[in-house]
């Protein structure tokens, strides 16, 4: 369960050990960072530079910012229900994962042709079975994800963290721990609101085929909203914000 935030989210565990000051925070006397990229050096006093970024990633410079503020920009939607983990597995013999459904595969294909599927995240709706693709509400793609992705959404909360690991020396060690905590803790609900028995993982299902369930999944998604919100604007403001400081 926990390997995918280091196995979809490719970044080693001492990236997270590495801190660094964040945008226009200004080192004193730390001569052994002056090479690094994206630091701007001055004597031996040396700074984490946005704008070095943006000239050596234009491309992802503006991806990112572009991410980071339509997301902000739009209200939260709550209607999902974690349904694109069920999308995954629809009607499909062989799945992704080897871990028996919770419900059987005819349950789980019943649960999904309840519901209508709502995803709003290209990187969920690219792993959902051929079956699944037309009964999402839009059909989504790599090029028109800033246009879809929205801050109801875990995954956009969990990709805060990918965000804050693309900046870089960009990003406070501080905020880049936060934005981990929140794609761990979102992880921990995407699993157990997902159709697989993770009973031998400790994992205590949130069924979302209920009217509890939904509530449960509804009132813990809302939360996660809250909390990505106020890192999204830490992000923006830490990185395209700061003025130079030490």
């Amino acid at each position: 369960m926990w390997d995918f935030l280091f196995t979809y989210y490719a970044y080693k565990p001492a990236q997270l050990r590495r801190w660094h000051p964040g945008a226009g925070v200004t080192l004193s006397d730390a001569p052994e960072r002056a090479e690094w990229r994206w630091y701007t050096a001055v004597g031996d006093d040396v700074t984490p530079d946005a704008a070095a970024f943006a000239a050596d990633k234009p491309e992802l410079a503006a991806l990112i910012e572009r991410m980071l503020r339509r997301t902000a920009s739009r209200p939260g939607q709550f209607g999902c229900f974690g349904l694109h983990e069920w999308a995954m597995v629809y009607r499909q013999d062989e799945h992704r994962h080897p871990v028996p459904l919770r419900l059987g595969q005819a349950g789980t294909d019943a649960v999904v042709e309840s519901h209508e599927l709502r995803c709003t995240h290209f990187d969920a709706f690219r792993f959902f079975t051929p079956d699944a693709v037309p009964r999402n509400r839009s059909a989504l793609t790599r090029e028109e994800q800033p246009l879809f992705e929205q801050p109801g959404c875990l995954h956009a909360g969990m990709d805060l963290y990918k965000w804050a690991m693309k900046l870089g020396p960009l990003v406070p060690g501080e905020l880049l721990l936060d934005t981990f905590e929140l794609a761990r803790d979102i992880r921990r609900l995407d699993m157990e609101a997902a159709p697989y028995d993770l009973s031998d993982w400790g994992v205590v299902p949130v069924p979302i085929e209920t009217t509890d369930g939904k509530a449960e999944y509804v009132r813990r998604q809302r939360g996660f909203a809250e909390r990505g919100a106020a890192l999204r604007e830490a992000l923006i403001e830490a990185w395209l914000s700061s003025p130079v400081r030490t």
